[in-house]
């Protein structure tokens, strides 16, 4: 189990609502955390999160990356009746919007809102479903009956998120909104506060970046990563747990739910380095799974691989359930490993760490 500190960071950081391209709340409770344990935490203009612990300056630097941002909706038309329609920020999926309860982020806070649904007594479709809405469809009611009360409210471009917050299904397991990817950020505060600790055998400096922007196009790291040139970088994304009903796995693949943390191999995935963390899993008992990249690998990796003369960059996953769900779910035996896994790693690079293929 998380100990009291870590587990207070994690429950506040997952509720923080922090939307792409609104991510500063969020943010802000990650930095203070991360300063605790840090040499210096800085941010760039469009803020993204950047921790650094500093061992010697002629020593390779390694990153460790994570993205800050979860999908969500914004405001996009109020119509005469009051009515809020929404459009969506990043993956979001219309088919799970309806009847959802949403708070609405305005300058002074936020309002709650209800997603309209049509009761199936007065839907065409009696059996209820139908196909995907359309987000022009989907309509949010804030009990007002007028466009000017709405305006008192809420404006065009307040974003949006589910109502849904962090719960326990048991000891191991943890359900919520926006685990995609607030939990890498813990994850990589956590490494950070590890390698504090035992600096001492500590022969790289680190840097811990917490991106923006990646459910819109990676576009944080890439200004990050561009910014500091690290000689490798490490990055940890959710992945597709597909040990539920319904999805094949010759087509995605075998990824269980507390089989530990995956490791990727192909496209921006640096063999060497994957082999570095291979080894080092092996070396410390850790279980991991096994990813192959098809084009790209769909996170924050694909950004940072190639800046400049390249990155040598590898993508360390926790398996996830329900992706870009309010009900999304993760392991926590899962998230403890890939901590273990990526401080270990660092661990094992050396002064003078190249990679070459």
């Amino acid at each position: 189990m998380l100990d009291t500190d870590s587990q207070s960071f994690l429950e506040t950081l997952i509720i923080t609502p922090s939307p792409t391209g609104y991510e500063s709340a969020g943010q802000n409770v990650w930095k203070e955390y991360l300063s605790q344990f840090a040499d210096q935490v800085e941010s760039d203009a469009y803020g993204s999160a950047l921790a650094k612990i500093t061992t010697n300056s002629d020593v390779a630097t390694v990153m460790l990356e994570a993205h800050a941002d979860e999908i969500g909706m914004v405001v996009q038309h109020i119509s005469d009746s009051g009515f809020v329609t929404l459009n969506k920020l990043g993956g979001s999926d219309s088919t799970i919007a309806r009847a959802k309860k949403v708070y609405i982020h305005n300058k002074n806070g936020r309002v709650t809102g209800v997603v309209g649904n049509t009761a199936i007594h007065l839907q065409e479709n009696k059996n209820g479903g139908g196909k995907q809405p359309a987000w022009k469809d989907i309509f949010v009611d804030i009990g007002v009956s007028s466009k000017e009360e709405a305006l008192e409210m809420v404006q065009i471009g307040d974003p949006v998120t589910y109502t849904d917050e962090i719960e326990y299904l048991n000891d191991q397991i943890i359900t919520g909104r926006a685990l995609d990817n607030r939990i890498g950020g813990f994850a990589i505060a956590e490494v950070v506060r590890n390698l504090k600790k035992r600096k001492k055998d500590l022969k790289v400096n680190v840097l811990a970046l917490n991106s923006v922007q990646e459910e819109v196009g990676g576009f944080g790291a890439r200004m990050m990563s561009y910014r500091h040139m690290p000689d490798a970088a490490i990055v940890t994304d959710v992945t597709h747990a597909t040990d539920t009903p319904g999805i094949n796995n010759k087509e995605h693949g075998s990824v269980k739910l507390g089989g530990g943390p995956t490791v990727q191999h192909g496209g921006a995935n640096h063999p060497s380095l994957v082999r570095l963390i291979e080894e080092t899993a092996s070396k410390n008992k850790i279980e991991i799974q096994h990813e192959a990249t098809s084009i790209r690998t769909g996170t924050d990796t694909d950004s940072i691989f190639f800046q400049r003369t390249g990155i040598p960059s590898a993508l360390v996953s926790l398996p996830l359930r329900y992706m870009h769900s309010p009900t999304e779910i993760v392991s926590l035996q899962d998230l403890q490993a890939l901590i273990e896994l990526m401080t270990e790693s660092v661990l094992a690079m050396e002064p003078d760490q190249s990679f070459t293929v």
